[in-house]
């Protein structure tokens, strides 16, 4: 489909596509198998002007919002998912600054990130406290011009590679989920430490690690918005980084629909090509109808995003959802087209199986989206008085 790109954002389009295709793909495998984190990329991305797309030209960024972010991230997903991370996932820690941040905190710190000169990462889920945030133990109590943080945050994405954290942390039990706030965490704190690089099925070339707060103390100025906002920073973080992950989700999908079609052409089978059986073009011709699908949706939503309206959080969990589905259907199909081979790691679609499966669990899972999106309908039934 013609999506009636800019000039600008074609020429991201084709940056990403290049950079992907030149150094991405020639060192993906390697990256995969030995959990290399590719700061070698986010150099060459950083080159490219790649890192800071999402953030405004004032803060040191290209000014092209959620859409621009989410076609890099679809380009450079197509070749690799957990090397793409390093941008998509700095984007989520960037969320928080860039929607609750006062000017002098962004002025503090999107140069840096808007540069590729530092990395961010995003600091809410815990042990007990996944799709449950409101059960989350990290704590912040105010002493005089600081705020001393103690727990564990899990599976944080860039985590120890990053500079930079937005965490979530309870300033007041008692108030429940209106007893959260939103704190800057900068990598060095006195008190601020990680666990150890976990061991994952897919997207290995990304890191995950724990974040541990021991009598961190983090000053009164880092916070984001006001103590008691934790959970609103939380939530629209999410709204509007969630196209981002389905961008992710897409790009696998469509890249093991690129490579699907290509070995289904070359493959010979009683003395055709496979692409002639209509058994494999029809599962060729669902995998594409559903990757088009999905993008229609992303990219519908980012511009929504872009366009200032104020209630996205529907369309927003819908696109996350839908595309992750996609791309766990896409690439089980594309391994089932390619048969033996697909199953081999010398092809890259096992791969993209395994980097698939991630998209439908973390940034909420696919049930947590389906129950945003039933209460928001709910929502709107409610108010049209239907």
């Amino acid at each position: 489909m013609n999506y009636f790109l800019t000039e600008e954002q074609k020429m991201i389009v084709e940056t990403s596509r290049e950079l992907a295709l030149s150094k991405i793909k020639p060192i993906r495998q390697k990256y995969d198998e030995e959990g290399i984190f590719p700061w070698d990329i986010v150099k060459e991305m950083a080159a490219a002007d790649l890192m800071g797309l999402y953030i405004p030209e004032e803060y040191g960024g290209m000014g092209g919002g959620v859409f621009a972010l989410v076609l890099a991230v679809e380009e450079l997903s197509k070749v690799c998912g957990g090397i793409s991370l390093a941008m998509a996932a700095t984007a989520l820690g960037t969320f928080p600054i860039l929607l609750f941040a006062t000017d002098a905190q962004k002025k503090k710190y999107l140069p840096d990130i808007a540069s590729g000169k530092k990395l961010a990462a995003f600091g809410l889920t815990e042990a007990g406290a996944g799709s449950d945030a409101g059960n989350m133990q990290t704590t912040a109590v105010r002493q005089g011009d600081y705020y001393i943080l103690n727990g564990t945050k899990q599976w944080i994405t860039n985590g120890g590679e990053a500079e930079t954290y937005t965490v979530i942390a309870m300033t007041n039990k008692s108030k429940g989920t209106r007893g959260a706030t939103a704190f800057i965490v900068e990598k060095g704190t006195p008190g601020f430490d990680f666990g150890k690089k976990e061991d994952k099925m897919g997207i290995r070339a990304s890191a995950t690690r724990e974040l541990v707060f021991t009598n961190c103390k983090v000053p009164a100025e880092n916070v984001l918005g006001k103590e008691g906002m934790g959970f609103i920073v939380a939530v629209n973080t999410l709204n509007n980084s969630r196209p981002g992950v389905g961008a992710q989700a897409l790009g696998i999908a469509a890249g093991a629909l690129d490579e699907a079609v290509a070995y289904a052409r070359q493959r010979v089978q009683f003395g055709q090509p496979i692409a002639s059986i209509q058994a494999v073009q029809h599962m060729l011709a669902n995998m594409a109808t559903e990757v088009e699908a999905a993008r229609a949706l992303i990219y519908q939503t980012a511009k929504t995003i872009d366009a200032g309206e104020k209630s996205f959080a529907k369309i927003s969990a819908m696109s996350k959802l839908f595309a992750s589905e996609v791309a766990m259907r896409v690439t089980t199909d594309a391994v089932q087209v390619m048969g033996g081979y697909g199953y081999m790691r010398e092809y890259p679609v096992e791969k993209m199986m395994r980097d698939a499966k991630i998209t439908q669990i973390y940034e909420g899972t696919s049930q947590i989206q389906r129950n945003e999106i039933a209460l928001q309908l709910i929502k709107e039934a409610a108010k049209s008085g239907k």
